[in-house]
């Protein structure tokens, strides 16, 4: 059976210059300001009947240093009943006590794509600007 060799010149600092660049980076400033513009279109695009929904938007930031994760996630905290929420009740619909249904309204996707294509874009940028 066959060996591989390997011969190596060189070393690694331009790499470690680019992973050092990337962790220096403060990207919970880039995700609180995207936080907040994607709750202002969220309330802006809740239907409104009284108000609650629209106004009980918010959003947490998780970051998991071990999986080296960071989490943006929307949350709306008008919840009826103890477990129905009423931003997931319009978004995709709900049974009625007579036996009806309530057809939901995708309004949700449509206010937040803009908002993560910008992230996305401002991310992808930070990442990969010049050092």
């Amino acid at each position: 059976m066959g060996s591989t060799y390997f011969r190596h010149y060189g070393n690694f600092s331009k790499t470690m210059k680019f992973f050092n660049h990337i962790l220096k980076k403060d990207y919970l400033n880039l995700l609180n300001r995207y936080g907040h513009e994607g709750v202002l279109a969220l309330m802006d695009a809740t239907p409104v009947d009284t108000g609650k929904t629209a106004l009980s938007w918010g959003y947490v930031i998780e970051e998991d240093k071990e999986k080296g994760l960071i989490t943006l996630t929307f949350t709306n905290a008008n919840v009826v009943n103890e477990w129905a929420n009423v931003a997931i009740l319009l978004q995709y619909g709900h049974a009625t006590r007579n036996g009806g249904w309530v057809e939901g309204i995708d309004y949700i996707n449509p206010a937040l794509k803009p908002i993560f294509d910008r992230l996305a874009e401002e991310a992808w940028l930070e990442i990969t600007e010049r050092y």
